[in-house]
């Protein structure tokens, strides 16, 4: 055993410093379209990374977009760049707040049904729980790292998915909920962060069983390392991963366009699924990253 564990740390040692590769890649957005055209979306941690570019997206989509935040001034800092770049004046709005202060989540969705009405929109069709952290890693976790992983990432899923469900059901609204997931799920769980990315499989199958009757449609899109502040976190001039299978971090990007699909008219035969967008981080390298206790 400890021969093993000397060669998985040779091994990381070795592939932490082959030289960066540079890659040249176009980002490939998609166009302005009406896919998502008088339809109104959520995005639970829409201030930055994924959640920031599936906004950016989903207006240029044509949907009208809420956006949540836990600080107010970098929710309006958002808010601005995202109106400055797409040219959607009162189709985006920002709505503050804790995805782990359950209480909270009646008030927020009664602001967010506001802000769609003020849009020209008439209910929430799509919510997105994308808002989670990272943290948690045995052998050293205590107690409060792990409740603040586990209630941020699965605990205010679980709650604001069966608000939104039930606010769906009531209203005969056919929509969408998409549970952003994680390449970790398909690893064995050695931090809170992948028991709770475990969990949002788990919540995604049985929410797509019980309100696919309803004419509510549940999926999950599963990214692998990607190029956002949350694991870069300084500018790096390459995105560079050695530990990958396609050799670079994901884009963000590319999360967004798939949500797209996965939440439009295109997707409504995906029930109950996790698209992993990995690069094959976890699906063809099931073990790629070492576990040491």
């Amino acid at each position: 055993m400890a021969l093993k564990n000397k060669l998985k740390s040779a091994a990381r040692f070795i592939m932490s410093n082959i030289p960066a590769r540079k890659y040249n890649i176009q980002i490939v957005n998609l166009a302005p379209n009406e896919l998502l055209k008088g339809r109104a979306a959520l995005i639970t941690g829409g201030t930055s990374g994924i959640g920031y570019c599936m906004a950016e997206t989903f207006l240029r989509s044509g949907a009208i977009v809420i956006i949540t935040g836990r600080n107010k001034e970098r929710l309006q800092r958002s808010l601005k760049e995202l109106n400055k770049r797409n040219d959607c004046f009162n189709r985006v709005f920002g709505v503050v707040m804790d995805s782990t202060d359950i209480s909270s989540f009646q008030r927020c969705l009664d602001e967010v049904l506001d802000d769609i009405k003020t849009g020209g929109g008439k209910s929430l069709d799509i919510l997105v729980n994308n808002a989670g952290v990272i943290g948690g890693n045995m052998p050293n976790a205590d107690e409060a790292e792990y409740d603040a992983v586990l209630d941020t990432n699965l605990k205010g899923v679980f709650f604001l998915s069966q608000l939104v469900g039930k606010y769906m059901k009531e209203n005969k609204i056919h929509g969408n909920i998409l549970n952003v997931a994680s390449s970790s799920s398909l690893r064995p769980a050695d931090s809170a962060y992948s028991v709770s990315k475990w969990g949002i499989r788990g919540l995604t199958l049985g929410l797509a069983k019980s309100l696919v009757s309803y004419g509510i449609t549940v999926n999950g899109i599963a990214p692998g390392p990607t190029a956002t502040p949350m694991l870069i976190k300084d500018n790096l001039q390459y995105i560079t991963n050695n530990a990958s299978p396609i050799g670079r971090y994901i884009l963000p990007e590319e999360i967004a366009n798939m949500a797209v699909v996965l939440v439009s008219s295109l997707g409504k035969t995906i029930i109950g699924d996790i698209i992993y967008m990995t690069g094959g981080a976890a699906t063809i390298t099931y073990d790629d990253v070492g576990y040491p206790f």
